[in-house]
Order: C-alpha cells, then sequence, then structure tokens
C-alpha cells in the first residue's frame, strides 16, 4: 500500500512540475493612465489601428461610444460596417464598470456574468487620442476623436503600444472613411 501510495505521489508531483513549466511568466504590469476624467472620456471614439477581435475583422468605419450611465456604469457601443464601407451596419454593445480610482481599469461585460479586462493605458492630454489594453496584450485599439491621425501621431501610438509587450506586427490599420455631410 505504502509502494502504491508513493507512485501515485510521485506521477502528481510529476504533473504539477510539468504544469508548472508550461506557465507563462507573468509580464510586467501594463502601463495605465495616471487619472481619467469619465466625463472627457465619454462620447465617439474611432478606431485608428487595432489588434482585432475576432467580431472586429473586416470591419469599415469601426467606432466606440461610450456613455456614462447615472448608476456609474459605462454603456459602450462598437458599431462599424460589414465588409466594405456600404455594408451592412453593425453593433454589439457592452457595459464597463470602473473598478479602480484612477477610472483607467474597467471590466467590459459583453455576457452576464463574466467581465473583460479592458484598461485605458494612454489618453491624450486634450483626450483626442487613446491606447486601451488588456493585460494579456492579446487585444489593443488605438483610438482617437477624429477618423485619421497624423502619421507622427500614429508612429508615436505604435511605440507606446510596443513598449507595453504588445507585437505591434500583429496591429491592423482601421478602414475609416471620413463621415458624409
Amino acid at each position: 500500500m505504502l509502494k502504491r501510495n508513493w507512485k501515485h505521489s510521485l506521477a502528481a508531483t510529476t504533473c504539477l512540475c510539468i504544469l508548472s513549466a508550461c506557465q507563462t511568466t507573468p509580464s510586467r504590469p501594463l502601463p495605465l493612465a495616471k487619472q481619467v476624467d469619465l466625463p472627457r472620456f465619454m462620447g465617439g471614439w474611432y478606431v485608428i489601428a487595432a489588434i482585432p477581435t475576432m467580431f472586429e475583422k473586416g470591419a469599415h468605419n469601426p467606432m466606440d461610444h461610450y456613455v456614462l450611465e447615472p448608476d456609474g456604469s459605462i454603456t459602450t457601443t462598437y458599431t462599424f460596417n460589414a465588409d466594405s464601407f456600404d455594408g451592412k451596419a453593425k453593433s454589439y454593445q457592452s457595459r464597463g464598470y470602473v473598478l479602480d480610482p484612477s477610472n483607467a481599469i474597467w471590466g467590459q461585460q459583453y455576457v452576464w456574468p463574466f467581465k473583460a479586462d479592458y484598461r485605458i493605458s494612454y489618453v491624450s492630454p486634450d483626450y483626442s487620442q487613446t491606447i486601451v489594453a488588456r493585460e494579456k496584450r492579446d487585444y489593443v485599439w488605438i483610438m482617437a476623436r477624429t477618423p485619421s491621425i497624423p502619421d507622427a501621431d500614429y508612429q508615436l501610438l505604435v511605440k507606446m503600444v510596443g513598449e507595453q509587450g504588445y507585437d505591434v506586427s500583429l496591429l491592423q490599420k482601421a478602414l475609416q472613411r471620413a463621415p458624409q455631410k
């Protein structure tokens, strides 16, 4: 009996060692905006570039719109045209919940009860450009209040994304067309 327990213990220990070896080393914490003024952050943001989720692939004119609700939650509406500028208009809605005093870390709820990690890692002083990221470094969004930004600004934001630990070769420029008047 002792021999059998010893074998089970050895097998369990071996499995734990293998699993811990497969575990990734946590990367350094994602830099965050020092303080996000929520009312200033609300409104429309054009996606300039992203490491997109599966729902965003092929999106034209992608845009996030944020509304601060009386209960402190944030209604987020993502809109885009599917597959072309004149493609079918689509939208997805989620609810954000601020999780820290800086207002930079949100839980974004698409399906109850799960909240996705959503972090404002940078917002320009005039609230015209932002980087929204995730601690896992799997998705990231460079956004602006306008459908395009100067190339020098874009390159600086891409550099910041790289410094945060993202593989910038995965960034895809969004397909934006200025709104028709």
